[in-house]
């Protein structure tokens, strides 16, 4: 995004109108306490309406996350799951129990696991090292990364059911990003995003724009690991629309984009996924700053 999403999936629209509840009546109800193994602490809820973003506090909270993953990925996206998945209509990987786990939850349908609209899997370097690696190294060399900072956040397997996906569900996901961000004092995030599709020389434009216009420095350039390298170079610059390029993007990389993040050289066909992956990289200063200066007192309280 293959055993773990990536981080190009769109996320999701809120839904606007009935069930909103002005600020007067909002609420941060205090997540549960976490059960064991790798759900680790995270912060207090913020809320948005009906809506709150959270670290996922119970093994039935993951499985859940799970669930909307499969159904989105596997059901709608037309990804291919392993006979297990497709028995249990969970995705789920090695990296899921030690990972953390960010929530998008409709109070409306429910505060735990029936509420959970939207899921993003956030793995620390601390958490990567109890298996042995990052779900990225599959695909991209991130030498460079690992030896910038101890401090370094691998994001994936980002998905928000259909019927919310919009900008609210997007800005509260990337609240707890930012949260999250701060209570660990990340450095660098990174992952593998994803446009649809398996045929690079259909993404030309997309690739091409990428590799011209937001190719990352070469102290945090990821390459794409030998035997899978696909070159991004496809169009000289100039011979398409920047703009309209852009535009095309998958949401979740427009934002990365957008808050100055850069991609990696060379992209990786993903068939199981039904995906072109890029590496994307972005130093946290970028989000943290942003975030901190429009949520300040949000943020200051969900951190304790």
């Amino acid at each position: 995004m293959t055993v773990t999403r990536k981080i190009g999936v769109p996320p999701a629209p809120l839904r606007k109108g009935a069930g909103f509840r002005p600020p007067a009546e909002r609420g941060a109800a205090p997540a549960p306490e976490l059960e064991t193994g790798g759900l680790g602490p995270g912060f207090g809820e913020l809320r948005v309406g009906q809506l709150g973003v959270r670290i996922a506090a119970s093994k039935a909270e993951l499985r859940a996350a799970q669930a909307l993953r499969y159904k989105v990925f596997y059901e709608d996206m037309g990804a291919q799951p392993s006979g297990s998945m497709a028995a249990q209509h969970r995705d789920f990987d090695e990296f899921d129990e030690v990972a953390d786990h960010l929530l998008v939850i409709d109070h409306e349908r429910g505060s735990g696991p029936k509420g959970i609209v939207g899921t993003y899997r956030l793995l620390r370097k601390s958490a990567a090292d109890q298996v042995g690696r990052f779900y990225t190294a599959g695909e991209y060399d991130i030498g460079q990364i690992t030896e910038f900072s101890s401090q370094i956040l691998e994001l994936g397997r980002s998905c928000i059911d259909p019927t919310y996906r919009g900008r609210a569900a997007m800005q509260l996901m990337w609240r707890g990003v930012a949260a999250y961000v701060f209570r660990h004092r990340i450095d660098v995030m990174f992952g593998c995003a994803s446009l649809p599709g398996t045929d690079p020389d259909a993404l030309a434009v997309q690739l091409s724009y990428l590799y011209h216009a937001h190719l990352a420095p070469p102290g945090l350039r990821l390459r794409a690991v030998p035997g899978r390298f696909v070159e991004m170079n496809r169009l000289e610059f100039g011979t398409f629309d920047a703009q309209r390029a852009m535009q095309s993007l998958p949401p979740l990389i427009k934002g990365y984009l957008r808050l100055g993040g850069f991609v990696g050289d060379g992209a990786v066909v993903d068939p199981q996924f039904n995906t072109t992956d890029v590496a994307v990289v972005v130093k946290t200063d970028l989000i943290t700053d942003k975030y901190y200066r429009h949520y300040e007192r949000q943020l200051r309280d969900a951190l304790g």
